[in-house]
């Protein structure tokens, strides 16, 4: 069902855990599946030098939990902005449907970051 790189990704996940001294954290979840995503970045000179993250859910949230913290570092909140769930799921070769909304809950954690960046530095 899922391609080599889902489940790389979620088989050895980059950037998971926790991240002390974070500069943001934020979590987002579905309520329809369940999953929840929590992030956590370290910013400096507004970018992100630092992206971590944990789930609670599926191999497709895990694998886009994780490809979304590489997409996210050396971005600054403008950039994370426009992240797009299509983007992620490109990201990782591909998403079957019905998996569609982890990459889904990706961009919700990737706006929601971006939001409290915004916020953190005004």
């Amino acid at each position: 069902m899922f391609n080599e790189r889902v489940l790389d990704h979620f088989q050895h996940p980059r950037n998971a855990g926790e991240l002390a001294g974070a500069t943001a954290t934020v979590e987002v979840s579905n309520p329809a599946c369940g999953d929840v995503l929590r992030l956590a970045v370290t910013v400096e000179g507004g970018v992100v030098r630092v992206a971590r993250f944990l789930c609670r859910g599926c191999t497709a949230a895990i694998a886009c939990g994780s490809a979304l913290t590489e997409i996210m570092i050396g971005r600054r909140a403008a950039e994370l902005q426009t992240i797009e769930a299509a983007a992620i799921a490109a990201e990782l070769g591909g998403l079957p449907p019905a998996t569609f909304h982890a990459a889904q809950l990706a961009e919700d954690g990737a706006r929601a970051v971006a939001a409290k960046m915004r916020f953190r530095s005004d």
